[in-house]
């Protein structure tokens, strides 16, 4: 069997099925849980087709789609941080608009706050430097990322929630590779983490804001200990890959942030859609890594 085939590649292993990849979804998602009727399988499903498609084009992308199944299942978490529809930075709340001030601060070293300066003027005024520098599309992003890691990384019942998401599902399929995009780094690397029993072969981050100082590191758990964080002792290889111009993943190369990385892979997918997953699987950057999961067993 080869990866071409339309067949999810599994082994039964006492009575019990080992699927061979589980995605874990990232920012702005939270509109498949309303177009399936607000059924989290349903979202999972619907994404899960979509990541099979994207992986598609980048492990042979002159050949049409055809139904391949790669990903046994996306983990969906984005219903238990949802917080209302989308806002513009001033009108945040105050925790989303601190992770969109100390976030852009990072984008761009000038940026500081006249004395006096409300939150909000604050935001509103990097808001405007983000649109005249980066574009909507970097405001549109800024408008999903801030409030969803603010509401994640404050803590409590979402962030939880969230995590035992994802631990269960990767406890369920024991996948030998795990692919998680944007804050599903966060998520994917916490819920390890938390949960001893967890084991993967292979963990490929993409476009991951773990190392993000001042926003998502230092509030990690568990907390890094002298200014280090570390593979999960249930990961088995660890490989991080980041677009140069993703303005999540600040740094790109977290082995600066962590230990155990095995290597940090840069790509340059597109600078006008530098963080979509549709992208990182279909630039051909995973290939080499999650071919070897994608032969028969």
């Amino acid at each position: 069997m080869s990866w071409r085939d339309p067949e999810i590649y599994r082994l039964e292993a006492g009575g019990s099925i080992m699927t061979t990849i589980v995605g874990v979804h990232g920012i702005g998602k939270y509109h498949y849980y309303e177009e399936a009727g607000g059924s989290p399988g349903g979202a999972a499903e619907t994404m899960r087709g979509k990541w099979n498609a994207y992986l598609h084009k980048g492990l042979d992308g002159a050949a049409p789609y055809t139904g391949q199944q790669y990903f046994s299942e996306i983990a969906y978490y984005a219903h238990h941080l949802h917080m209302g529809p989308p806002r513009p930075p001033k009108a945040m709340d105050p925790p989303a608009k601190m992770v969109f001030a100390d976030w852009t601060a990072q984008l761009n070293g000038r940026v500081r706050s006249a004395a006096g300066e409300s939150l909000t003027g604050i935001a509103h005024r990097l808001a405007e430097w983000l649109l005249d520098k980066l574009g909507p599309d970097a405001v549109k992003f800024a408008q999903d990322f801030c409030p969803e890691v603010a509401t994640y990384l404050g803590g409590g019942n979402p962030r939880v929630k969230a995590r035992d998401t994802v631990a269960d599902v990767i406890r369920r399929r024991r996948p030998r590779a795990v692919i998680a995009h944007s804050l599903g780094s966060v998520v994917t690397y916490e819920a390890f983490w938390a949960h001893a029993d967890l084991s993967t072969e292979l963990l490929i981050t993409l476009g991951s804001p773990l190392g993000m100082r001042n926003v998502v590191f230092e509030r990690l758990a568990p907390v890094p200990v002298r200014g280090r964080g570390a593979r999960p002792p249930g990961v088995g290889r660890w490989i991080n890959i980041a677009d140069k111009d993703d303005i999540a993943a600040i740094p790109s190369d977290l082995r600066g942030c962590f230990d155990g990385i095995e290597a940090d892979v840069p790509c340059n997918i597109d600078w006008l859609d530098f963080h979509t997953v549709r992208n990182y699987l279909g630039c051909g950057a995973t290939n080499k890594f999650v071919n070897p999961y994608l032969t028969s067993l």
